[in-house]
């Protein structure tokens, strides 16, 4: 039986990096500090969008995607299909079709969700959770995640060249990068802003504020269970599941609008649509007795 992974806000997958050419531009600025082995050097945006966009490509051709009309997709695209933008940043949204409980959002706009995370938890509770991977990149914790991945293995590879310009990431360069990724943490302060990016996001859409609480409470629950000392070591840096739910129910009191959840049906399934066979009928005639 598989373990269910809970690794929200990180990338949680293999990702073979073979034989791909990631033509990233890292510009002159770069460059210079690249040949100077600058520990302190800081990706722009559009750098660590640019890496993230790379991981993310391959990422996608390894796991089995959500077509347009499987019932995961069709669900996500109901419920996540209007907030595709937000200050400074475009997002785009897909199912992976894996039994693990994940989600991760990365520093170009990409949200990726496991169809595992979405078999546990309603529409709202859903929204808390992809509301919380959003306020990452709202808080460009995920640009610092690239940063950091990239200080630590591009750097220490000699991504730095003789030459006056580096053109691209080798692709070793990337699959470093990609796997400094999946190792990288976010710090309790960033999880904690990000969960209260969450809480907004729902309150300002008119979303049940309360799903958030909620959603925790599944989080904790499932620690509790068989896999409860593997979840703890990979959630080492987050806060305690128990606390941030407790934590969202004392921002629904203070707001007035504390009511305990009811979980929502989870319907994961495309509709099914139904043809009505044409009938015909026969009127029955009685010829007359001469």
């Amino acid at each position: 039986m598989k373990k269910k992974l809970l690794v929200f806000g990180v990338l949680f997958a293999t990702l073979g990096f073979t034989k791909m050419n990631a033509q990233i531009n890292l510009g002159d600025k770069a460059i210079g500090a690249l040949q100077k082995g600058v520990t302190s050097f800081t990706l722009s945006n559009a750098d660590a969008a640019a890496l993230s966009k790379e991981a993310v490509r391959k990422l996608d051709s390894a796991n089995e995607i959500a077509g347009p009309t499987d019932g995961y997709a069709l669900r996500l695209n109901r419920v996540f299909g209007k907030h595709t933008s937000g200050e400074g940043f475009t997002l785009n949204y897909k199912v992976y079709k894996l039994k693990e409980v994940n989600a991760f959002a990365t520093a170009d706009g990409s949200v990726r969700v496991y169809s595992g995370l979405m078999d546990i938890m309603d529409d709202n509770e859903l929204l808390a959770v992809i509301g919380h991977e959003i306020g990452h990149v709202a808080n460009n914790d995920s640009r610092d995640a690239m940063r950091a991945a990239y200080q630590k293995e591009a750097l220490m590879d000699g991504a730095s060249s003789q030459s006056a310009k580096i053109s691209a990431v080798t692709d070793s360069q990337l699959g470093k990068i990609g796997s400094a990724i999946i190792d990288s943490k976010y710090s309790r302060k960033q999880e904690t802003e990000a969960d209260l990016f969450s809480y907004d996001f729902l309150k300002k859409n008119g979303y049940n504020v309360n799903a958030e609480e909620s959603a925790f409470r599944i989080l904790a629950k499932m620690s509790e269970g068989a896999e409860a000392s593997f979840i703890d070591q990979m959630m080492s840096s987050h806060p305690d599941s128990k606390k941030r739910a407790d934590d969202a129910k004392k921002r629904a009191e203070k707001d007035g609008l504390y009511k305990p959840y009811v979980q929502q049906k989870i319907v994961n399934t495309a509709p099914v649509t139904t043809t009505k066979k044409a009938t015909t009928t026969t009127k029955k005639t009685t010829a007359k007795k001469k």
